[in-house]
């Protein structure tokens, strides 16, 4: 039996459990918490990860595999990750096997050029995720499979997916698509109705909405919340993460962290309010190995996590945001790209840096990739030399099948026209729209400044790697051609390489999952030859002078991670601290790059 002590999401588990919300809030940990806590209880569980940049291994200590892992000191605990590159070559070699036997090299080669865009490789993620839910293999004998999945905007591309592809399949064995051969695809329709129809039932599957006591993530919860019930999945409860009390009333950093989350939850949106709900508080340690994850839900005594006191730290000169700005001004156009882990602030130093550059007298173009944007809400405002966009994957779906009917349709005749309209009806055709909305953007920098708020880090590093395939795409189709004519091929990839005109800021928090997975996107951005420019340690509570015990137990922690990017993971180091109120607004966040407060240590 499990104890009752636990939150409502781990006592009365179904089959399926989904741990979504924006980036930061702790899906990773409450999930892997609910999890081992499903397992010391007697079940069978499988721990699925379908984040690109997910740190369960850092987490628990063990490798991430596409296979399912036992997890040491947890019987009866299994995990895997969903690794996007891994599935798009096992779905590449599936979807080949299907072809007749005297099918040609010609042919085979065709099929496998269709499967080597980008889409393929997020579709195929999709697939394995499919086959859970559809329960095929050796995934059945678990009694419990818990998902922790991708920050929200890709989540939620994730889970419509079945309904998608379902109505895309129904009487379509026509013609090919970025998945290969409609005929080849009717064998995944069994896979697809099972994973629709074991999500909508909700004696099988419950989607636990993560969030902080904070408004921001509290109100895409609650646009996540309406966008599910949308799709089928209402069975829904409502997990705050991360839940403080002072212990003290005479410390006013505590005092105002208590009150803005008391706030949070005096005002969270209505379609909150009616889902049940569960307080997780928060806890002094960092919820890494088991003793700590068994903590997080009350399964052990918060004094038997093992402490390390850090040794002499040193200090991490960092210098303030006003800083930063400075310095890109003076560059004077180029590409600003913001990235990060979700949650960590990217929107709101994007903005900032937006803000600073018009205020120094240039005009800039603030955009996002992020799904779940959230731009203009951090302006809450216009500014004069400001223009405010958005990648919108439907508008830009619906423009790129528009010019593809105008342009390769005027040649066909109308069976001709029908078919290619329904191929571009895919639901893949959206990754295609939305890396070539990416490449304008990126263009556009060369003559004026660009600031990017990316999505957060998984999602980026599928749109970097379309940006990848694409590039070698087109050196390959024009190898030898561009030199023979005089012509200079230059790619997306190639001006995001160029460090004269792009320059990436990685934001995090001084946490260590923020901070691990800011290392990981640096070393993946070094391999494509994109070299970070600098890093914004944001909400450092550091030098607050906070007194509160559980505070200063956290301190600790955030000393450690200091530790950790002073030692060289950053080149240049920029710090926002703690503010009592979040800087929302064109004036509030104009104020964090106009003073000129002495250089800062963290530490």
């Amino acid at each position: 039996m499990v104890t009752p002590t636990l939150p409502g999401f781990a006592a009365a588990a179904t089959r399926f459990l989904f741990f979504t919300g924006k980036g930061g809030v702790g899906k990773t940990s409450l999930s892997t918490a609910t999890a081992i806590a499903l397992a010391d209880a007697g079940q069978r569980v499988l721990l699925v990860s379908t984040d690109a940049a997910s740190n369960l291994d850092e987490m628990l200590g063990v490798p991430l595999s596409n296979q399912p892992v036992a997890v040491p000191g947890v019987s009866g605990l299994h995990m895997l990750n969903i690794d996007p590159c891994t599935a798009a070559e096992a779905y590449r070699q599936r979807v080949l096997a299907q072809l007749a036997a005297d099918a040609s090299d010609e042919e085979r080669q065709t099929v496998r050029e269709q499967l080597s865009g980008a889409c393929t490789t997020e579709i195929a993620a999709f697939d394995e995720f499919a086959a859970l839910l559809a329960g095929e293999g050796g995934e059945s004998r678990y009694d419990h499979v818990v998902f922790d999945t991708a920050p929200t905007g890709h989540t939620l591309r994730l889970l419509s997916l079945p309904k998608a592809w379902t109505g895309f399949l129904a009487g379509n064995d026509r013609g090919a698509s970025c998945l290969g051969p409609h005929s080849g695809l009717k064998m995944q329709e069994a896979r697809f109705n099972a994973a629709l129809k074991a999500l909508s039932d909700p004696a099988l599957t419950t989607v636990v909405l993560v969030t902080r006591p904070d408004p921001r993530p509290m109100q895409e919860a609650a646009r996540t919340a309406e966008e599910l019930r949308h799709l089928g999945l209402a069975n829904q409860r409502l997990a705050i993460n991360g839940v403080f009390h002072a212990s003290t009333a005479s410390d006013p950093i505590a005092t105002a962290i208590e009150a803005l989350g008391q706030q949070a939850l005096a005002t969270m949106p209505d379609s909150l309010a009616r889902l049940p709900r569960d307080e997780v508080p928060l806890r002094a340690f960092d919820t890494v190995g088991l003793p700590a994850l068994r903590a997080l839900l009350g399964g052990a005594a918060p004094d038997a996590i093992p402490s390390r006191e850090p040794a002499a730290v040193p200090a991490l000169p960092a210098e303030p945001l006003t800083r930063l700005a400075d310095e890109l001004a003076a560059v004077g156009r180029g590409l600003i790209m913001v990235m990060g882990k979700g949650g960590v602030g990217k929107t709101t130093i994007a903005a900032a840096l937006a803000v600073g550059l018009v205020q120094r007298g240039h005009s800039v173009h603030l955009t996002t990739t992020d799904p779940a944007a959230h731009v203009a809400d951090a302006l809450n405002g216009s500014l004069d030399g400001l223009k405010v966009g958005r990648i919108d994957p439907k508008a830009e779906t619906e423009a790129y099948i528009s010019k593809i009917m105008a342009t390769r349709g005027q040649a066909l005749d109308e069976q001709g026209k029908a078919l290619l309209l329904e191929d571009l009806q895919s639901p893949c055709t959206e990754e295609v729209a939305v890396f070539h909305a990416f490449s304008r953007v990126v263009n556009e920098a060369r003559t004026a400044f660009v600031v990017l708020d990316t999505a957060p880090t998984g999602h980026s590093l599928l749109l970097m790697d379309a940006t990848g395939a694409y590039h070698r795409q087109m050196v390959q189709q024009y190898e030898g051609q561009a030199e023979s004519k005089g012509l200079h091929i230059i790619t997306p990839l190639m001006r995001l390489q160029d460090a004269s005109m792009t320059r990436v800021i990685i934001v995090t928090l001084p946490e260590m999952t923020p901070v691990s997975q800011a290392a990981a996107l640096q070393d993946d951005l070094k391999r494509a030859q994109i070299e970070p420019w600098a890093w914004v340690i944001n909400k450092s509570i550091s030098a607050s002078g906070t007194t509160d015990p559980l505070l200063q137990a956290r301190l600790a922690g955030e000393r450690r991670q200091t530790e950790r990017i002073a030692s060289g993971l950053a080149k240049r180091t920029f710090v926002l601290p703690w503010l009592p109120e979040p800087p929302v607004g064109v004036v509030a966040l104009g104020a964090l790059v106009t003073s000129d407060p002495d250089p800062v240590t963290v530490g």
